[in-house]
């Protein structure tokens, strides 16, 4: 089979579309036809070398890629055969080996594809949806709320955006460029604001008129974070869950305490390790996107383009969830 491999750590000219041996499943495992494969932001720190979250950098070469969509076409000892052509999605956590044309995964971990999805809207939904879910049940959104959504036309603004308008809360995105920012406007956002502007704040309270904004769904961090935070209105709360500026947002007891806000961070490890907390959420979400309630933005790359897809991501060029189709 083909797959992508990395050698060494660095910039994405180290992925290489190499041909190695077939996976061979073991106990408990199985092995699926990949047809989709998604790319995350953590997927580039890795390759890079500088982290790799709350796991122990890979040993090198490995193939990357946590995220797989396709057909069971092999089991390993001590599995149902029942599984065979059945169409899965799985998150291979740590394991890795996601970027290939076949995957193994544990048997414990799969997913039968609905019906009514692709194998990428699948792979979207089974990492980034099932995160989207997780700050979704912490930012507890209502009808009564005015959002504001950074990154908006990112995989997790999208569904961010959606999720705001089905509570019945009006919402505004913000995006960088022309492009993302039709994108956040066509979901129907009621503000669609392009953060690359310097006066985009004002944009912001312009497109709001005289409301207050209530709730800040925010994973970029850094100035723009900073700028989110300091729209808020009285009694504002700011849910966190990432810092892709590459820092968090930087805040203050006394930038709570001036107008009674309150900030939390979304991404509760402690409660996402429960046992069965990661598996439920992507239960549901799958079930979100087969009832059209969730409909992920995918940009599709060709496996063999796994380093241009690292760079578009590292670059902010893409839209939505990246996924790669072997």
């Amino acid at each position: 089979m083909h797959a992508i491999r990395q050698h060494e750590f660095g910039p994405p000219e180290t992925l290489h579309y190499e041909e190695i041996p077939d996976p061979v499943p073991a106990e408990g495992q199985v092995r699926i036809a990949v047809e989709a494969s998604g790319v995350h932001v953590i997927d580039t720190s890795i390759r890079r070398g500088a982290t790799a979250g709350p796991h122990p950098l890979p040993e090198l070469p490995m193939t990357p890629g946590r995220e797989v969509a396709g057909t069971v076409e092999a089991v390993g000892p001590a599995v149902d055969r029942s599984w065979i052509d059945r169409r899965v999605v799985a998150h291979l956590g740590p394991a890795s080996g996601g970027y290939a044309e076949k995957a193994v995964a544990r048997v414990d971990g799969l997913h039968e594809i609905p019906g009514t999805l692709d194998a990428p809207a699948a792979v979207a939904m089974i990492g980034t949806g099932r995160t989207a879910l997780a700050v979704l049940d912490i930012a507890a959104l209502a009808k009564e709320d005015v959002v504001l959504v950074t990154a908006a036309a990112g995989g997790l603004g999208t569904l961010f955006v959606q999720a705001a308008l089905q509570a019945g809360a009006q919402v505004v995105g913000v995006a960088g460029g022309p492009g993302k920012v039709e994108r956040v406007r066509a979901a129907g956002a009621a503000g669609a604001i392009d953060y690359r502007r310097p006066d985009w704040a004002d944009r912001v309270r312009t497109a709001l008129g005289d409301q207050a904004i209530t709730a800040v769904l925010d994973g970029v961090g850094g100035r723009l974070g900073r700028t989110a935070l300091e729209l808020l209105g009285p009694g504002g709360r700011l849910i966190m869950f990432g810092s892709s500026s590459g820092e968090l947002t930087p805040l203050t007891a006394q930038d709570l305490a001036a107008k009674g806000l309150t900030a939390t961070w979304a991404l509760r490890l402690h409660a996402l390790q429960r046992p069965g907390a990661l598996r439920e959420l992507e239960t549901r979400s799958l079930e979100e996107a087969a009832a059209g309630r969730l409909v992920p933005a995918v940009q599709t790359y060709a496996l063999t383009d796994a380093a241009v897809a690292h760079a578009a991501l590292e670059d902010r060029a893409t839209v939505g969830k990246v996924v790669l189709l072997p």
